[in-house]
């Protein structure tokens, strides 16, 4: 079977790996056919840091973490790439009772059992079962697993029943295409705060987590926020965000400063740039007892965040993988309840054989499809 993978900066190919097969009875095979690339995936793409982040583990100028996750030499390709989907089931195991063939699945990118303790408190990324190492993840490379990528003609998922996700009746997939990460990661950074704040105000900084910011100003306005500022530099994006509801503010390009910001205070903060300086100015802008969620990658060992300013202002930094399994089933109904228009994020929709050009494009989200084996593959734009 085809799988799509990262060869090295700027080159992708289409590359041949065994067909997967059915090894315990709870497992389904699955084909997706919607993929979409999700924001930190651009980092290795665009950009040859392999010897570099490699070099960098080694003076001790990047957390040792990085290696559990992406290998001693970061993003060394080849490797299979992708870890959002939408999929539907091929085959399934003797004990798989919740599934049938045809269903449409979302596929989480983590990989995790539903039974072990992490997994019972909701941190289904940190699953004890599958996970030898940092994360058991698909499109990470062997480090992180035998999963290979999402862009793929086959997939072979473990504990099927839990893993799976069902895309409502009526849902077209196309919308849900980044449930797998993105989407569900800018659910959790916004939706549980306000409900604990109802009508709260929001600031999201805008940057290398492209779409989840926009995902997020998006969710935080359709669940009733009082205010929600977007801030980035990028007219693509701040035109996506405004499309979505939110107030744009046109941030100057390179560090982001205090005069960037409007000038409020909010009761939560997303911050998307994936800079220490991004993270002081979103914990400084809270209101007492505020809750900032940073969604980038931070690779210094030492990122400073000011401590002392969050203990007077009893400020919250939550920060950490996002526990996608969990989240699904409220996301998913919302969407088929209110026609959240997720779709709106995507900036190029592309046909699934022209993957290994399309996935290098400069542009905020990407999604891949093909037609379904029963079906078209969704419809919308």
């Amino acid at each position: 079977m085809r799988e799509l993978q990262l060869i090295k900066a700027h080159r992708l190919e289409w590359r041949e790996r065994a067909d997967p097969t059915i090894t315990d009875p709870g497992d389904a095979i699955v084909r997706p056919f919607i993929a979409s690339r999700c924001d930190g995936d651009t980092m290795p793409i665009h950009r040859h840091v392999s010897r570099p982040m490699q070099a960098g583990l080694r003076l001790g100028l990047i957390d040792p973490v990085v290696a559990g996750i992406c290998g001693s030499v970061p993003f060394q390709g080849p490797f299979g790439i992708g870890h959002e989907c939408v999929a539907e089931v091929v085959s399934v195991g003797e004990a798989v009772g919740g599934l049938a063939v045809g269903d449409v699945v979302v596929v989480p990118w983590a990989v995790s059992c539903g039974d072990c303790l992490p997994c019972r408190r909701g941190l289904t990324a940190k699953c004890a079962t599958t996970s030898a190492g940092t994360l058991s993840a698909f499109g990470f490379g062997p480090a992180s697993g035998p999963w290979g990528g999402m862009v793929a003609d086959r997939l072979r998922i473990p504990f099927a029943d839990h893993m799976l996700v069902k895309v409502p009746d009526g849902v077209d997939p196309l919308r849900v295409a980044a449930a797998s990460d993105n989407l569900s990661d800018a659910w959790r950074c916004v939706v549980p705060p306000l409900a604990e704040r109802p009508g709260g105000s929001v600031l999201i900084l805008g940057g290398a987590a492209q779409s989840i910011g926009l995902y997020a100003a998006g969710l935080a306005v359709a669940h009733g926020a009082g205010v929600v500022d977007y801030v980035d530099h990028r007219p693509e994006r701040l035109a996506i965000a405004e499309k979505l509801g939110a107030t744009v503010h046109q941030a100057r390009k390179g560090r982001l400063r205090q005069a960037d910001l409007p000038g409020r205070r909010y009761d939560i903060a997303v911050e998307g740039t994936s800079s220490a300086a991004g993270v002081d100015l979103a914990l400084r802008a809270l209101e007492p007892g505020g809750r900032c969620t940073p969604v980038g990658y931070y690779l210094p060992p030492g990122t400073k965040v000011p401590l002392m300013h969050m203990y007077a202002n009893d400020a919250s930094l939550h920060i950490g993988v996002s526990h996608v399994r969990p989240t699904l089933p409220g996301l998913l109904s919302f969407i088929a309840e209110s026609g959240f228009p997720a779709e709106q994020v995507t900036t190029v929709l592309a046909d699934w054989d022209d993957a290994p050009q399309a996935y290098r494009a400069h542009t905020t989200k990407l999604v891949l499809h093909r037609p379904q084996l029963g079906g078209t593959g969704g419809t919308a734009t």
